[in-house]
């Protein structure tokens, strides 16, 4: 991973737009008034998946550097050093022997953990205890033990440390993996004697591990996970999301538990758009990540007192990052998910469904837990549910939840606001930072990226190539998308950019963005004739420039005498214009 790469994975495109304009909460992207243009209706867009931002108005668009360059009308280098104080990132650790260096330690430190892995899933093959743990006693099928790679550390505490060490990897290495730790009689193996859950990044590579004990618990804890080190990293770890993207992507929410093995559970009783953080400590980051793929965020936590604090946290972070947060509320008697899959499978599909928004949950659980009909509950309750209040930026939600509570306890609006103005001070309004952007004219070949937009997302679309060629379009990104979409007529184009497209990334990304926010509610006979209209244009567009091209140079022969090129270049002339009478 290179320091672009790292800084990027650290973070959050829409924090940093942000910071300089106004974003509003569209879908899964966000919306604002262009920066580069004298804009009333908001053209410009932040696609927190896809880390880029597109600006329709000026057809200008490109990643958080590209953005900081624009903005701050400074360089590469500049808007890296900007951005790299931002994310920590130190960036003498990236230059040259130094950057060989780390980059050689950290693909080290994932190739320990992936063989880790391997192993403690061959220990599983080879473990009763560990077999009769996750098929009998969790329920789990060898599919899905599979998928998530489950495994088994032994209990002699050694053997895990000997496998690697034989196969070249120093104590170092064990070390800063968080697989080796400090025991009464010298170094051993961070794990024994339990039952392994690897824990992946978004890419699937596995950066530590969870471990459950099975045997005596009294004197260990029942659960451990890997320490920090330089690939994990606890506030920013979402377990089962890799197996989770797609399902997130089409159903369009994500359920967020308590426990990595409901995660398990609930993908196999097939309710995939399910994640997990470690327990209750939600995080920013934890939500700014599932909020690239979707806006609507359901959390399944207990009921319990830390559950409560869980959810107002939550409910301050999804204000701030714009997200629709809602509580999957658990059956009287169910401590948790992976018991109601065990119980009734369809009935955890219900509760997902039926999700109470998140403010109305945390007032309902008040209103359970504190007596209401004496003054010091009354007293407490509005204090507990104005502070959430205090936290929602929309002023209609506020109006609508004050009176919710003078409901619940018989109190007037006035002395609730009166209460409320006593209480924090409302945050301030966020200072955007100033900037200077250059202001730019419409694009005129924007039409061009529209075309390609079209042909991304529907194959029928290709069917415009009997017209025109890749060489019509303007520019090395759009021809070599349009070979690319030539070349493979009936595939499909996603989320992910293909391989060979890869370093033309952040254009294939602005063009799938503009197919999804121009031409995402439109039929597929629509888009196609419409793209063959666009078709036409661009044939129509290059002939003249052709023609003028051609004008200027018969101008040039005609002015030098040069009758012989003159006369050839009248007939390319009459050509073209015939051949454009006639399109």
């Amino acid at each position: 991973m290179d320091v672009k790469e790292e800084i990027r994975n650290k973070l959050n495109i829409e924090d940093i737009v942000g910071e300089y304009v106004e974003l509003r909460r569209a879908g899964r992207n966000f919306k604002a008034l262009s920066p580069f243009s004298q804009e009333k209706t908001p053209s410009f867009m932040v696609s927190p998946e896809k880390q880029i931002w597109h600006d329709f108005s000026s057809n200008r668009g490109g990643d958080i550097f590209s953005f900081i360059m624009e903005v701050e009308g400074v360089d590469f280098r500049q808007a890296m050093d900007i951005l790299a104080r931002k994310a920590g990132v130190e960036l003498s650790q990236y230059n040259s022997d130094k950057a060989k260096s780390f980059h050689k330690k950290k693909q080290r430190l994932y190739d320990t953990v992936e063989l880790a892995t391997k192993f403690y899933e061959y220990a599983l093959s080879k473990s009763k205890v560990g077999q009769q743990y996750w098929f009998e006693k969790r329920g789990f099928s060898k599919k899905v033990a599979t998928a998530f790679r489950l495994g088994y550390a032994p209990k002699d505490g050694g053997s895990l440390s000997k496998f690697l060490l034989a196969r070249g990897f120093s104590v170092e290495e064990l070390r800063g993996a968080g697989l080796l730790t400090q025991r009464s009689n010298g170094p051993g193996d961070m794990f024994r004697e339990r039952v392994m859950v690897p824990l992946s990044d978004g890419q699937g590579r596995v950066v530590g591990f969870t471990a459950r004990m099975l045997g005596d618990t009294k004197n260990a804890p029942k659960y451990i996970n890997t320490p920090q080190t330089l690939l994990y990293d606890k506030g920013r770890q979402v377990f089962g999301f890799h197996l989770a993207k797609e399902a997130i992507r089409q159903q369009d929410y994500v359920v967020v538990v308590e426990g990595n093995l409901d995660v398990i559970a609930s993908h196999q009783a097939g309710e995939k758009a399910v994640v997990a953080t470690a327990g209750t400590a939600m995080t920013k980051e934890h939500l700014s990540q599932l909020a690239r793929l979707t806006p609507h965020i359901k959390l399944a936590f207990d009921r319990d007192a830390a559950g409560i604090k869980a959810t107002e946290r939550a409910i301050a972070i999804a204000q701030e990052i714009g997200i629709e947060l809602s509580i999957v509320d658990m059956p009287t008697g169910i401590k948790d998910p992976d018991e109601l899959i065990q119980k009734d499978v369809k009935q955890w599909r219900e509760v997902i469904a039926h999700a109470t928004y998140a403010m109305d949950w945390v007032i309902a659980r008040y209103a359970e837990t504190l007596d209401l009909s004496s003054a010091e509950g009354k007293r407490q309750f509005s204090t507990k549910t104005l502070e959430v209040v205090n936290k929602l930026q929309d002023p209609i939600e506020r109006e609508h939840y004050m009176s919710k509570i003078a409901e619940y306890i018989g109190a007037s609006r006035d002395a609730l606001t009166q209460k409320l103005e006593g209480m924090t001070s409302k945050a301030k309004p966020k200072q955007l930072k100033s900037y200077h952007a250059p202001q730019y004219e419409p694009d005129r070949t924007a039409y061009q990226d529209d075309f390609l937009a079209l042909m991304l997302r529907h194959t029928a679309a290709r069917d415009a190539f009997k017209y025109i060629s890749p060489q019509d379009l303007l520019g090395d990104d759009r021809q070599a998308l349009a070979v690319y979409l030539q070349q493979h007529p009936d595939e499909e184009i996603g989320t992910d950019v293909p391989s060979s497209l890869q370093n033309r990334e952040t254009y294939v990304k602005i063009v799938l963005l503009t197919a999804e926010e121009r031409y995402g509610q439109r039929g597929e006979a629509e888009c196609v004739e419409i793209a063959f209209q666009l078709a036409k244009r661009i044939k129509k567009e290059k002939s003249k420039n052709e023609i003028t091209r051609i004008g200027h140079e018969l101008d040039t022969a005609e002015a030098k005498g040069d009758a012989e090129r003159a006369t050839i270049l009248k007939q390319q002339l009459l050509t073209l214009i015939k051949e454009q009478r006639h399109a």
